[in-house]
């Protein structure tokens, strides 16, 4: 049996897995901006659910719920931070508040909650962190920058997180979901003001690379198999397309890099 905390609970990926992880006997602590959106969970399942009440930009808020998960149950075994949303937008449109709440939830939450998450976990020298992340935190697409930005930070220092972790016996895997059929894009979302001058533009330019959604049920069985795993990835793609499109943006990295070589050895100096 393994005791979890998951962010963003109330729907989504956090929902499914965490009805995954009741289903099987296990304990989870939910959380979730909104009051009395666990209700079906606890009368299903009893003293096995913890529902909490968490704004994740709140960080005492934030370490006060994961003490008070660690405390109501005895230990913390898998912590998932999940609470996210897109903001869309071209760079030049997004506002200032609208930019910082995004890096404050997509960024900044995730980090409160594992930094209250691992004095746990260092104590117990065992546990498992899961960040979700997104394909959009390995490459970017126009009219989504400020996702991207909080998407890539989140990858940023969870992979330096990984090789501190460690040695304490805590595992790390950023999962990066493709598109799914969630409300990521629908009432989740976050739009700037457009701008005329961008019309053209988006018009022609903002494709997404598929419009096929996958099924968040079908992750259930997927995030078990990650956090029961002996030695779990640092990173897995969830979805069938992630791999060809990063297989082709890194081919195009290098191939740019391998361009500019000269002058990238020749700003070193003699």
């Amino acid at each position: 049996m393994k005791t979890w905390f998951i962010t963003g609970a109330a729907k989504g990926f956090g929902r499914e897995w965490a009805e995954a992880a009741l289903g099987r006997g296990d304990r989870v602590a939910v959380t979730s901006r909104g009051s009395g959106a666990f209700g079906g969970l606890v009368e299903r399942y009893g003293a096995a659910v913890l529902p909490l009440q968490l704004d994740v930009t709140d960080r005492d808020a934030v370490f006060a719920a994961v003490d008070l998960a660690h405390n109501h149950f005895g230990a913390l075994d898998v912590v998932v931070n999940n609470a996210g949303y897109g903001l869309f937008g071209m760079v030049e449109e997004v506002t200032a508040e609208q930019a910082r709440a995004q890096v404050d939830v997509n960024l900044f939450g995730p980090l409160w909650v594992t930094q209250a998450a691992l004095p746990h976990l260092r104590a117990q020298k065992s546990g498992h962190i899961v960040q979700v992340s997104s394909i959009a935190g390995v490459f970017a697409l126009p009219g989504l920058g400020l996702y991207h930005a909080s998407k890539f930070g989140l990858e940023g220092f969870t992979s330096s997180l990984a090789a501190e972790a460690k040695g304490f016996g805590v595992h790390v895997t950023l999962v990066e979901p493709a598109g799914y059929a969630t409300d990521w894009a629908g009432p989740s979302a976050v739009h700037a003001k457009r701008s005329p001058a961008y019309e053209d533009f988006r018009a022609n330019a903002t494709a997404r690379p598929s419009s096929r959604r996958g099924d968040p049920r079908a992750t259930r069985e997927a995030i078990l198999a990650v956090v029961d795993a002996e030695e779990p990835p640092l990173r897995i793609f969830f979805g069938d397309g992630p791999l060809p499109v990063i297989r082709q943006e890194y081919a195009n990295r290098i191939a740019e890099w391998e361009q500019w070589d000269e002058v990238s050895r020749a700003a070193f100096g003699e």
